[in-house]
């Protein structure tokens, strides 16, 4: 299997703010950058052509109202570099709309979408499984190659100026959306019913998008340090291997109570 393609993306010179916003399924208006407004439009388009149960439409779900939030925090000065932020968002994003390209098609998804594409119709798979193995292939494999194409395109270095800062303020806008969800599922999984922890329910409670983030962020410098070394195919390689394992082991089907 190798590696899924992704289509080119613009280089982000019309910057952040290109605002007025960018039109969801249906004409809805995606408020803040509009550039990143097309996005969530591309990623509705997805959502309105698969059901509701479909595995990559959960994590889309949950993806898509993190983008539209971007969107926002854009051009409202949450970030130090709102325009290198705008960029990475709209990199990012690709990355996980070449899974569906791959799809259609008939290429082979990349290795840390594997699981997901492969079990997002099977039985026993609780929706919040879906959320996770999405966050997992998107964090711990996209985000470190979109943070390295971003940061050679527009000439500077993981190291320089606000890029850590404001991928570090990143956690923040998805703390908005991820933790009610996880907390919404806590809830309804565990304190409604009951009972101990299944073991869905503690990798829920365990898993961290920050500690995500950080690994992803390690990964980005790994793979910027070896990006023109003859081990870069193989650095990139073995991350995608690694976090489809990953993957999974998240996606194992849950009994019926």
């Amino acid at each position: 299997m190798t590696h899924g393609g992704g289509g080119a993306v613009d280089d982000g010179s019309g910057g952040a703010g290109s605002g007025g916003g960018g039109s969801g399924a249906g004409g809805q208006v995606v408020a803040g950058s509009a550039v990143i407004g097309a996005v969530v439009a591309t990623m509705d388009g997805l959502r309105d052509g698969w059901p509701p149960t479909d595995g990559l439409r959960v994590f889309l779900d949950v993806y898509r109202t993190v983008t539209a939030l971007v969107a926002v925090r854009v051009t409202d000065a949450t970030f130090h570099d709102p325009a290198f932020t705008e960029d990475l968002d709209v990199r990012f994003a690709d990355l996980f709309l070449a899974v569906p390209r791959d799809i259609d098609a008939q290429r082979p998804v990349n290795k840390a979408w594997a699981p997901l594409v492969e079990r997002r119709a099977l039985a026993g798979i609780l929706p919040v499984q879906f959320a996770l193995a999405g966050m997992n292939a998107h964090i711990n494999h996209d985000l470190a190659l979109a943070v390295v194409a971003t940061c050679e395109a527009r000439g500077v270095s993981p190291d320089d100026g606000s890029v850590h800062a404001d991928f570090e303020r990143v956690n923040g806008v998805l703390a908005e959306v991820v933790r009610p969800i996880r907390q919404s599922f806590l809830d309804q999984h565990v304190v409604a019913a009951g009972r101990p922890l299944s073991p869905v329910a503690d990798l829920v409670s365990n898993f961290s998008i920050d500690k995500a983030r950080d690994a992803a962020w390690a990964s980005a410098l790994l793979l910027w340090a070896v990006r023109r070394s003859p081990v870069a195919r193989v650095a990139r390689d073995a991350l995608a291997r690694t976090v489809g394992l990953v993957g999974r082991q998240l996606l194992v089907s849950v009994p019926a109570a």
